[in-house]
């Protein structure tokens, strides 16, 4: 199969990121949101029919890391929200890889496994825009624009609900466990953890104090 989709990873700055597992985590919740997004972009760039991963972020310690398990960093963005951020790294994605299909991810799937995103990519290949909600069944981890539909992602609160709402269509839950399962809180993390912790997460995790 050829690669046929650029996926667009937002990374907000370290010191703002998953404040609630601040305390789990302690001094190093920067350090575990970063080695989550590692583990996220390494498993999507291990996936079949994806291209290329672009990673938005104007953090300098993950752009360094994420160029270093083979993202394509895009700064500047924008500062109005995840959306805009999104639709700015789309763009880059679309001026590089004019053709490929735009696909969002959330950045903290640490369990991600590649053949559960080229399930689920396979299927919105032929969906034009389409979604995945997360766990919860309320927020959306992955959202897809295939080659010649409009990429208009809606991320933030209910987007399940509004992803749906804007007629994008709902891709099938069975086999993606992992990636479903984005991480917010400790017990989101024990969820994950439960899946399979990728290598950047679980190396961090053992550094940790119980």
């Amino acid at each position: 199969m050829e690669p046929c989709w650029s996926l667009v990873v937002p990374v907000k700055r370290l010191t703002w990121a998953k404040s609630r597992l601040a305390g789990l985590t302690g001094p190093r919740r920067a350090e575990l949101a970063l080695a989550m997004a590692c583990d996220t972009v390494a498993a999507a760039l291990s996936c079949p029919n994806v291209a290329a991963v672009f990673t938005v972020t104007d953090d300098a310690d993950a752009a360094e890391a994420l160029r270093e398990v083979g993202s394509r960093v895009v700064t500047g963005e924008p500062g109005t929200g995840l959306n805009a951020a999104l639709v700015h790294g789309a763009a880059e994605a679309a001026r590089q890889r004019p053709g490929d299909g735009v696909c969002a991810l959330n950045a903290d799937l640490p369990a991600l496994r590649p053949g559960e995103l080229e399930r689920a990519l396979d299927e919105a290949g032929g969906a034009g825009r389409s979604f995945l909600p997360d766990a919860p069944g309320v927020g959306t981890t992955l959202y897809a624009a295939a080659p010649g539909a409009g990429f208009a992602p809606g991320f933030g609160g209910a987007s399940r609900r509004r992803h749906s709402a804007s007629g994008a269509v709902e891709l099938r839950h069975e086999g993606v466990d992992t990636l479903r399962r984005d991480v917010d809180t400790p017990a989101d993390l024990r969820a994950a953890a439960a899946l399979g912790l990728g290598p950047h997460t679980t190396k961090l995790m053992s550094r940790l104090d119980p």
